[in-house]
């Protein structure tokens, strides 16, 4: 978990067109937060992260203050970057920085991947239980470095290693709720490999099933990716140890259709 000095409260949050961008933790340079799906890290001035967090931190000085701590960010307007990306159709832990050095710090630990990454998905059908001692199941399809669509996930070019580390948590009558460590960072690599197992992620509409993303938004009012990006587990700027910046809960959406899927029959 995150220490006392990187701890916010819950209420301390963001908000954009009605959605709530709940400030996870923030630190010297930097904060966490935990992005909805449908608004990009970068790339759409005005609207991604990298806008919207600024003008939150500005507008909240308590966040200010520990964003600050007195160091040259307190007078200045704050220029924040990404340390790390998450495709716009995905939600959850986003890690950003405005100090340079805090900037550096925190990429060298995502390069060299020192930085363990979890997330939670549904996905179609029922992706059996891995017959593996701790239950974790391995994807390791190659992927091309450019994605392709749903009918060759693995890509046009050369193809590099990737893999994926996965565990079932729970299945409803359709659909299998289960947690995957990114080991590696292709394009889309979650959503491709779920496709090449057979199990292609709950509202894809890029790699799965085009009748099947219809009949969700249209029967059961769900128009999300269902792949939420739930923690990062890193190292602090100062600190010696590993902490956890996690999320409080699966999104709403997500959690409302696998409960309703549940109780069919």
């Amino acid at each position: 978990m995150v220490d006392d000095e990187a701890r916010f409260a819950p209420e301390v949050v963001l908000k954009k067109d009605a959605v709530l961008i709940p400030t996870l933790a923030v630190g010297r340079g930097w904060v966490a937060v935990d992005k909805p799906a449908g608004i990009s890290v970068h790339n759409a001035p005005g609207e991604d992260l990298c806008s919207l967090v600024p003008q939150s931190i500005q507008q909240q000085p308590d966040i200010r203050e520990r964003f600050s701590a007195g160091s040259a960010l307190a007078d200045s307007e704050i220029d924040i970057h990404p340390v790390h990306r998450l495709d716009r159709e995905t939600s959850g832990v986003v890690l950003l920085a405005a100090d340079r050095e805090v900037f550096r710090f925190f990429s060298k630990q995502f390069d060299t991947r020192k930085v363990r990454k979890f997330y939670v998905a549904l996905v179609h059908g029922r992706l059996e239980t891995p017959r593996t001692k701790d239950l974790w199941g391995m994807w390791e399809w190659p992927l091309a470095k450019t994605a392709a669509g749903r009918h060759h996930p693995q890509g046009s070019g050369p193809r590099q290693t990737s893999r994926t580390r996965f565990r079932i948590l729970d299945y409803s009558a359709h659909y299998t709720l289960v947690e995957m460590e990114l080991l590696t960072g292709r394009t889309h690599q979650i959503r491709r490999h779920a496709k090449l197992a057979g199990h292609p992620i709950v509202g894809d509409a890029r790699y799965g099933s085009d009748r099947a993303v219809k009949f969700l938004n249209e029967q059961r009012g769900f128009n999300r990716l269902a792949l939420h990006a739930r923690s990062l587990i890193l190292r602090l700027p100062g600190e010696k140890g590993q902490i956890t910046i996690e999320t409080t809960a699966i999104p709403e959406q997500m959690s409302i259709l696998f409960e309703e899927d549940r109780a069919v029959k």
